[in-house]
């Protein structure tokens, strides 16, 4: 078994009207306990890597990972760059042997948005890899990604037809409510599903994307909290709103701010209740458990794609 691309896992997820998980990784025990929830739930997988995570582990890394994360396992797991600013770094983690990459153009005016994207895309699909873009700001921080409140734009309907159809892109990043980060409301949490259903009906059959859908578990946070953190106030989209969300096209949602969580919390625990441990496989093995058993409440739960490989 060998990388693959997302189309496959798109079209099944379309039409089984649920969502394949798009997990943040940046070391191996990140990568192992996803790996291994996926395996035990007999789920599809999407690994995804940011500019930050390529910087603070290395692409050959981080590759050589994934790799015998495939090799291990036999799962067909699309490893996707995440947030690809510019075409450069489109190019490179291309021809380095990402199957799928994400080309950020959000920032850009409409037209230019498009001209960047249409020639990423022209370069993936030469190559076999598939393309996804945004449109639309999502608010909030990840890595280098800073969106404040009131730069955010929701993602325009009409418009959504005219750039898929202008780029040729396979799948489409679309902003609706959600936001990068731990603190994704201040109230009240709400998506725009009005919006959703428009921009689906508009485009049958083509695959949609949330990013900012960490739920974050309130029992991550309350860990956190209890061991010394101050991530107090974190909130995230609730699981059923995202369960829907998958019912109505989305067919890949994004999942950081919970691995990060499920990771600290865990490894605060360890830290305050054996305050004598100081070899790294004693608080990184419950971690790595962690990242599992909470990866496979999302596939079960949150993502409705758990047997579905």
């Amino acid at each position: 078994m060998s990388l693959v691309t997302s189309k496959e896992m798109f079209r099944k997820a379309y039409e089984g009207q649920y969502a394949v998980g798009a997990f943040n990784v940046n070391n191996m025990e990140i990568i192992q306990g996803i790996v291994d929830a996926a395996k035990e739930e007999n789920a599809p997988l999407i690994l995804q890597v940011s500019a930050g995570a390529r910087k603070y582990a290395k692409h050959v890394y981080l590759m050589k990972l994934v790799e015998a994360a495939v090799e291990d396992t036999g799962l067909p797991i699309c490893l996707h760059l995440d947030h690809g600013e510019d075409f450069e770094i489109c190019k490179s983690c291309i021809d380095g042997g990402f199957t799928s990459v994400m080309i950020d153009g959000s920032k850009h005016p409409f037209e230019e948005n498009i001209a960047v994207t249409k020639r990423v895309v022209e370069y993936a699909h030469e190559r076999g890899i598939v393309v996804e873009a945004e449109l639309g700001k999502l608010a909030g921080v990840e890595d280098a990604v800073n969106v404040s409140a009131k730069d955010a734009t929701y993602t325009d309907p009409d418009q959504a037809v005219e750039f898929v159809e202008r780029t040729g892109v396979d799948s489409l990043a679309i902003a609706i409510g959600t936001s990068h980060g731990a603190y994704k409301f201040k109230g009240e949490p709400k998506l725009d599903f009005e919006r959703l259903e428009k921009i689906t009906r508009l485009l049958p059959g083509f695959p949609l994307v949330l990013h900012g859908a960490s739920t974050v578990l309130p029992e991550f946070v309350d860990l956190c909290n209890k061991y010394g953190g101050n991530v107090a106030g974190a909130q995230g989209v609730p699981e059923d709103m995202l369960l829907r969300a998958g019912k109505l096209g989305v067919c890949k949602i994004n999942i950081d701010t919970d691995l990060r969580l499920a990771m600290t919390a865990s490894i605060r625990k360890h830290f305050a209740e054996n305050p004598g441990d100081f070899d790294p496989r004693q608080y990184l093995k419950p971690a790595r458990e962690a990242i599992k058993n909470m990866v496979k409440h999302k596939m079960r739960n949150v993502l409705n794609c758990s047997g579905r490989m």
